[in-house]
């Protein structure tokens, strides 16, 4: 797992041992960046379920302000401080030890995001909690992208209730993975 372009360009980044966090492929994450290539400069970023910050430091490194990487377990943060050394993105990446939920309810109303990655464990299926989330605690801008990473194509989880809060504006197939970009409707 490498960055793709931009200031870290090629680099190598650690990741976590075994099957407990799935990286996004190379494949996914070229489509992804693709997708929002005009969208990142100067933007404040969130990557919800960190894994070892791949799409944060991708973002950093195509040109975002700042990132905030979250994830709950120790081993994952532990690999996600060596990647943003390794990169020496210190002074633009904020790296958080906490439940989604609980990171969410913590700056409630206190920030917005331009771009939110939401790539959990598929099988956790928490992308439409973490939509919702992201709505009840006002932590996006009329303008904000929320890429979701899933296994399948329904993103929402059949929860009709956020097809009212967010339009989706593209959903592609990448291997299993499917890459869905949404916007908060007004």
């Amino acid at each position: 797992m490498r960055i793709i372009t931009g200031k870290a360009r090629g680099m190598k980044l650690y990741t976590l041992e075994g099957d407990t966090t799935r990286p996004t492929s190379e494949r996914a994450k070229e489509a992804l960046f693709s997708m929002l290539h005009f969208d990142l400069e100067g933007r404040e970023v969130l990557d919800l379920f960190g894994g070892s910050g791949q799409l944060a430091l991708e973002a950093l490194s195509r040109g975002a302000a700042q990132a905030t990487v979250v994830d709950e377990a120790k081993a994952a943060i532990e690999i996600i401080n060596r990647n943003v050394q390794k990169t020496r993105f210190d002074e633009q990446c904020t790296v958080v030890r906490s439940d989604y939920n609980a990171f969410l309810a913590s700056k409630s109303k206190r920030a917005k995001y331009d771009i939110v990655f939401l790539d959990p464990p598929y099988a956790q299926r928490l992308v439409p909690s973490a939509l919702e989330g992201l709505k009840k605690h006002g932590l996006l801008k009329p303008t904000s992208i929320i890429a979701c990473e899933t296994a399948d194509e329904d993103v929402f989880g059949n929860r009709p209730s956020l097809k009212d809060d967010y339009e989706i504006i593209k959903q592609s197939r990448y291997g299993v993975a499917f890459i869905t970009l949404l916007k908060p409707k007004s």
